[in-house]
């Protein structure tokens, strides 16, 4: 039977972006990802921003691996060519009211260690943004959008050339704790089961970390492990003249609570605007990436309290996305799960669960993170 040092369960970008940090440790390292390809769920089905850190409570994970991640990110981009545009953004205020709640969130920024950001007067964004409304708004200058998929590429190249191994059409479908690490059962996908050893386990499964927890052993119900699944739907603006009015990223107050950030308007690298996503809780069973046409006039409506130049001709049906969220509706603020489950029996198990946005951000900062948990352990 092989034996592996390090398995990390998911080839997403936070499973990817770990197996590169951890392949310069010198360890034998296997991604295993159930799926034909890299990045085919979450990490290729969102805005592709790069946050700054605004919305997060104050010392959580999010907040933390956000700001460093973000200064990360653009200098891997810079250094490796991989394709980004730091474009700025602004959170608009649209009446006397929602000012209140602008000013909360630029010192929950300040707090979480953003230092660019910037109030700015009406006056001031129609200087720089003159066809949208606002009463004022907050400017984040170090929030940007990036190519995933480059960024992805990128990773899966420098996993190679570092000698680890990536091996897709692998679903784990049981884990068993023994005395050397772990043994996991793997189907192929051809109708094959086969099993490997591993010394210690990393779950970057994304929707599916919760169940992969579960088969180790974990009571995710008892440790509030379960995952709710939330589909957020992109509508495009598909009137180019209309896509030159703005230069921003665009983003209406945000209402945490909901799950989401508000229909928000991102530029894409070729220019293009992009309106989502919604917030909708579904079911497991029902995960599909189907846009509900009939949510146009939703869409435009969110969308025009700002960008009041649009109108429904402007709008086409775009993609969809579905987030592992540990918050339910209404809920509040959850952060991500990162940490090694020792206390529960599980030494050298490794769970990454409820990793959402700002995850793509965090990337680095995450694989930071667990390099640090992995030294430890061994310290």
């Amino acid at each position: 039977m092989e034996k592996i040092d390090i398995v990390i369960i998911g080839a997403g970008v936070v499973g990817l972006s770990i197996a590169v940090k951890l392949a310069d440790l010198k360890h034998s390292i296997y991604v295993l990802e159930r799926n034909s390809s890299f990045g085919q769920e979450t990490s290729s089905r969102n805005s592709e921003v790069i946050h700054a850190g605004i919305y997060y409570d104050e010392g959580s994970l999010k907040a933390k691996t956000c700001v460093e991640g973000n200064r990360l990110l653009y200098e891997i981009c810079m250094k490796n060519e991989i394709p980004f545009n730091k474009l700025g953004k602004l959170i608009v205020s649209i009446t006397k009211d929602e000012e209140i709640e602008l000013d909360k969130l630029y010192e929950k920024g300040r707090n979480n260690g953003v230092v660019d950001l910037r109030m700015l007067s009406c006056q001031e964004v129609r200087r720089i943004e003159p066809s949208i409304i606002c009463t004022k708004a907050l400017f984040s200058s170090s929030t940007g959008i990036i190519d995933s998929h480059s960024l992805m590429t990128y990773f899966v190249t420098e996993i190679k050339q570092k000698g680890a191994d990536i091996a897709y059409n692998s679903e784990v479908v049981a884990i068993e704790k023994i005395s050397s690490g772990y043994r996991l059962s793997i189907n192929d996908k051809r109708g094959n089961v086969f099993n490997i050893e591993a010394g210690l386990i990393i779950n970057c499964a994304g929707l599916n970390s919760d169940k992969v927890a579960q088969a180790a052993g974990v009571d995710i119900k008892k440790r509030g492990y379960e995952l709710k699944y939330c589909k957020g739907q992109y509508f495009r603006v598909i009137n180019r003249r209309k896509c030159a009015l703005i230069s921003h990223l665009i983003y209406p107050l945000p209402n945490i609570k909901e799950g989401g950030l508000g229909i928000h308007a991102t530029l894409d690298l070729n220019g293009s605007i992009r309106l989502g996503p919604d917030t909708c809780y579904i079911n497991r069973d029902e995960l599909d990436y189907v846009v509900d046409k009939g949510k146009k006039e939703f869409f435009l409506n969110s969308a025009r309290r700002f960008l009041p130049f649009l109108d429904e001709f402007d709008l086409t049906e775009d993609s969809a996305g579905i987030r592992p969220k540990l918050q339910g509706k209404n809920e509040g603020f959850r952060d991500f799960v990162i940490r090694e489950e020792n206390d529960l029996g599980f030494p050298g198990f490794i769970n990454l669960i409820g990793i959402e946005s700002p995850g793509l951000t965090a990337v680095l900062s995450i694989a930071k993170y667990v390099e640090n948990i992995i030294k430890n352990m061994f310290s």
